[in-house]
């Protein structure tokens, strides 16, 4: 039997791959975007745990983290959600971009998208069968070009899909830009969906939601998680807020899904929300540092470097190493250099884009970045 997807692009993902890489030659992986610590939110999951609340959590999550979403989001954004029906906890943001999309794009209507882009949105928005229209930012300083984002939008735009902080640029949308976001998408009439995974990750810029934007909290689904934050990517807890109707629908979709999952975890996410301000800012400190010493490192190796304002990751061009095909080099450097790392161009629908550019990770521990720094230097050898 012959199978065929629904999605245009492979079965493996470059993460996949590249992950697999690393292993195979024991390298050090500033590839995909996961911490090697974790938070300090044990506690309260292994007292559900040990309570017996180890069965189906309610379709839209814990009460106890729909409660802490709705007061996390009022303390620091000043946004007023209702956690009984403005809230829906989803299994990680991409299963909140992926109902979202699923439950708001018929085939043939379109969403823009700033390229590159993180390539979970690439497959839903084929698997709801929609059209992607992008706009692309350019490497070093990502700005978004008016012209460019007018010419995005048509008649059929359905979503305008956001991710700010961005993924794998290291982007914060400046208020202008999100400001000329929001004018488009009232024009056309578009929903705005805004993954803000990274929120608490910028360094010395704001975040600023989509969602506090005057005329923008009823056309804007905002979706977070805790992975990000507190690292724990692997508790896959996410969730989605915004007008009651939309969310409403999202979740119409996500209960055929995974209904609910991950009860206990909810129960420590609801614990981390919690906690006080400084737990954030220190969190996001020491991921500062660490950008530091990643950035420190790659320009003392002569390489174009776009110093990122938030999100675990940094942009490299490795032109100057006369690389003219970064995919080529990044399936070469874990046995090359010991080192794993993630080319742009897979986060364009252009095979072309980007062609010198890779991602770095430095959510990882000091010792981590420093080696992977030292295994780097081989290349100039």
């Amino acid at each position: 039997m012959h199978l065929v997807s629904r999605m245009g692009h492979h079965e493996t993902t470059i993460f996949t791959e590249i992950s697999a890489l690393a292993v195979r030659h024991d390298a050090v992986n500033l590839g995909q975007g996961f911490p090697d610590t974790d938070a300090a939110l044990r506690e309260a999951v292994a007292a559900a745990l040990e309570s017996g609340q180890n069965q189906y959590p309610p379709l839209s999550g814990r009460p106890d983290l729909l409660a802490a979403i709705a007061a996390h989001q009022r303390h620091w954004y000043g946004l007023e959600v209702d956690p009984a029906s403005q809230v829906l906890v989803t299994v990680g943001a991409t299963e909140a971009v992926a109902a979202t999309i699923l439950a708001f794009c018929e085939p043939g209507d379109e969403v823009v998208m700033f390229a590159p882009f993180y390539d979970a949105y690439a497959g839903v928005v084929d698997l709801a069968g929609a059209v992607r229209r992008t706009c692309p930012l350019a490497f070093p300083d990502f700005a978004v070009d008016e012209d460019a984002l007018r010419a995005a939008f048509t008649d059929r735009t359905r979503l305008v899909l956001l991710n700010t902080p961005h993924n794998p640029t290291g982007k914060v949308f400046s208020r202008p830009e999100l400001e000329l976001i929001a004018r488009l998408a009232v024009e056309h009439d578009a929903w705005v969906v805004t993954d803000e995974v990274y929120e608490h990750l910028t360094f010395g810029v704001p975040h600023v939601p989509i969602a506090t934007l005057p005329g923008m909290a009823e056309r804007t689904l905002t979706v977070s998680s805790a992975g990000k934050t507190f690292s724990v990517t692997g508790w896959k807890v996410g969730w989605v807020t915004g007008p009651a109707p939309a969310v409403a629908a999202v979740a119409a979709v996500k209960q055929y899904l995974t209904f609910g999952a991950g009860g206990p975890f909810q129960a420590g996410v609801a614990a981390g929300l919690g906690l006080p301000d400084e737990t954030f800012h220190s969190l996001r400190d020491a991921l500062q540092a660490k950008r530091d010493l990643l950035v420190d490192a790659l320009t003392s190796l002569g390489l174009p470097v776009a110093v990122p304002a938030g999100t675990y990751f940094v942009v490299a061009d490795m032109a100057p190493l006369g690389v003219t095909d970064a995919l080529a080099l990044a399936r070469e450097l874990p046995a090359r250099a010991g080192v794993a790392a993630i080319p742009v161009t897979v986060f364009h629908d252009d095979p072309d884009a980007d062609p010198t550019l890779l991602r770095f990770a430095f959510c990882k521990r000091d010792d981590v970045l420093r080696e992977g720094a030292r295994r780097l230097s081989r290349l100039l050898g």
